[in-house]
């Protein structure tokens, strides 16, 4: 992150949170009480923004599709190498 003042201090926080809105809140749904609408944010970034949306960080790779990518290059899973610990 930029330091205090900069201007990409806040770019990568302000980019998620306008894509947020633009995706999820700018359809003009409303909500009936404060925990639908964390519900329905909490579902949108689990289900939705983390897993399946593109990122250009990722080569415009969807997260999922970077990391089966990145596996089937002959990279050992984190679930197989936590279960070859003693």
């Amino acid at each position: 992150m930029g330091s205090v003042g900069d201007a990409l201090d806040n770019a990568a926080c302000e980019s998620f949170f306008g894509t947020l809105k633009l995706e999820l809140l700018a359809s003009g749904r409303v909500f009936a009480t404060r925990s639908e609408a964390r519900t329905a944010v909490f579902d949108w970034i689990e289900c939705w923004y983390n897993p399946r949306r593109r990122h250009s960080t990722l080569g415009y790779l969807a997260p999922l599709e970077y990391e089966q990518a990145f596996y089937s290059n002959g990279q050992p899973h984190p679930k197989e190498v936590a279960s070859t610990k003693p």
